[in-house]
């Protein structure tokens, strides 16, 4: 039995006519310690996906497993990492990674929880800083403190949202380097949700496309085969990589085609998509 294990999932948005369909029959199987990236569009179901493995929504059909056991709600076992950083202000790197320790620890003494949480402080390379605030960090300090303090839980599994999309090339790049770091040296199960179909090959055991919506299901999964440790400057020049890179954009642009020419056949008289959009939602999995 996979550790992660979706099967028929089915998930919508709203009332009866005005009900929007999300996902549609997604069944999805992650052994544990692998990490996979799901890459699709913008707008497609990647953060309903997280938000039914982490349980903040649930299926309206099909189940959602981690471990044997249906999700049934928020757990400190399922740690997220979401794009925006929610840090707390007023505290410190180290004190807005103890917060979630001393939650998910309580029984712990004060000196082991603080030790706990400088562990995972310094494993992203944040020590030096781990008395500043928020406010005095750079974007991509502030995904490290997101990182660590989800990490400092000691989750089965951590569930990552699209977290490098709001930052700049070159500190994405860096980050990028640490999760492979910190995903070899911890062992954890992970699932990655990104519009870049590099980042998933660089980072991935496996990626899964998820086709366009409404309605969007996974594509076929491929197995990312390419020796670790690996540089995304060196992966440019790998034959493995391109293929796998072309078979991924294919299906996603294949996808998007096949649910225009859907919404065309179902209202011939509307605009529909321009090819102007379908060129952006291209641009969107295509860095």
């Amino acid at each position: 039995m996979a550790f992660i294990e979706l099967s028929g999932v089915y998930k919508g948005y709203g009332n009866s006519k005005e009900r929007t369909h999300v996902l549609e029959n997604v069944d999805l199987s992650i052994e544990r310690g692998e990490l996979v990236s799901i890459v699709g569009y913008s707008g497609a179901g990647k953060t309903t996906l997280v938000s039914l493995l982490a349980g903040l929504i649930f299926p309206d059909k099909g189940t959602v497993k981690v471990d044997g056991k249906v999700v049934t709600g928020p757990s400190a076992e399922r740690g997220v990492v979401f794009q925006n950083y929610s840090l707390l202000p007023w505290l410190s790197v180290l004190e807005n990674v103890q917060l979630a320790v001393d939650q998910v620890f309580p029984k712990l003494t004060e000196a082991e929880r603080r030790a706990r949480s400088m562990k995972f402080v310094e494993m992203v390379n944040l020590g030096p800083a781990a008395a500043k605030r928020p406010k005095e960090l750079s974007g991509g300090m502030r995904q490290r403190v997101s990182v660590a303090r989800a990490l400092a839980m000691e989750p089965e599994v951590l569930l990552l949202d699209e977290p490098f999309g709001a930052l700049d090339a070159l500190t994405r790049g860096v980050l990028q380097g640490e999760l492979q770091r910190i995903s070899q040296e911890s062992g954890k199960t992970m699932l990655l949700i990104t519009n870049d179909v590099d980042e998933g090959i660089l980072l991935s055991d496996r990626i899964i496309p998820l086709g366009a919506g409404p309605r969007a299901s996974l594509g076929p999964a491929t197995v990312v085969d390419i020796p670790r440790p690996r540089d995304r400057k060196e992966l440019n020049h790998d034959p493995r990589f391109r293929e796998i890179r072309l078979g991924v954009l294919e299906y996603l642009l294949e996808s998007g085609k096949q649910k225009r020419a859907e919404r065309e056949a179902a209202a011939p008289k509307s605009s529909g998509a321009s090819p102007q959009a379908e060129a952006v939602q291209v641009a969107e999995v295509s860095p």
